[in-house]
């Protein structure tokens, strides 16, 4: 089995005291390192998703992209913590099939030991599976992944590298395909507040919603419906005021 550290990733303390990593290929690190790895993974995504969902008897989740596997495993976490009993099952892309299979020698936070049996399982087979949870990395670009799901997803995570860094997974095009993915009632959680994100988003009907709180930096989260627990954000107003901000589209990046 690889190893984690290697010349493309490069393991990389945060400020909450968990490792994130640096990616050389995209210039990038995996987390805010003022966030915290874990603080990002839970505030940003974990924490307000599954607050839309307190009744729910079982979840399907997109996690865009497995990365580090920070968003599954703190999904675990926060279950175990709050003894929510859901049946879930975790969908994830990830084109970097290398890094996955040197997961188990990543050093997670503590908290996150009771999971090593599924870090190995995943690490060696892309997947897992109990009585209670599946877990299923897709292996490849998740532009061309994505197309052959059919069944919706009640959460996604959008936490791929970021827009300057990874536009193909920010534009229009691809928000149509979560679009496509998603229910009335599904969220999206995502990092970014950029307003040309927030467009896409809102152009493939998701209604937009801030995510604010303390100890971690505002993200985003969006639903084609209505969510009164976060504040709405007033799209028409945004863009009146900024008229000259487009969307992300795939025409750009060719």
């Amino acid at each position: 089995m690889p190893r984690f550290d290697d010349a493309l990733h490069q393991s990389v303390r945060s400020e909450d005291g968990t490792n994130t990593a640096y990616s050389v290929e995209y210039g990038e690190h995996y987390h805010s390192t003022k966030d915290g790895a874990l603080t990002e993974s839970l505030q940003k995504h974990v924490i307000p998703a599954f607050s839309c969902f307190e009744t729910a008897p079982s979840l399907r989740i997109l996690d865009i992209c497995f990365g580090l596997g920070f968003n599954t495993l703190a999904t675990l976490y926060y279950m175990q913590e709050q003894g929510i009993g859901k049946k879930i099952e975790i969908v994830s892309p990830e084109l970097d099939e290398a890094l996955v299979r040197s997961l188990d020698t990543f050093e997670y936070p503590e908290i996150f030991h009771p999971f090593q049996p599924i870090i190995e399982a995943i690490s060696r087979t892309g997947s897992y599976e109990d009585e209670r949870v599946k877990i299923t990395v897709l292996f490849g670009d998740a532009r061309e992944t994505l197309p052959t799901l059919t069944e919706p997803f009640d959460i996604v995570y959008q936490d791929a590298f970021s827009p300057e860094h990874n536009p193909i997974l920010w534009t229009s095009e691809y928000f149509a395909e979560l679009a496509r993915l998603t229910h009335d009632t599904s969220v999206i959680t995502t990092y970014s507040t950029a307003l040309r994100t927030r467009l896409a988003l809102y152009e493939n009907g998701f209604n937009i919603y801030l995510n604010k709180g303390e100890g971690f930096r505002d993200a985003t989260v969006a639903c084609k419906s209505g969510l009164p627990r976060f504040e709405k954000v007033d799209m028409a107003h945004k863009i009146a005021c900024n008229p000259d901000v487009k969307s992300l589209r795939d025409a750009d990046l060719v």
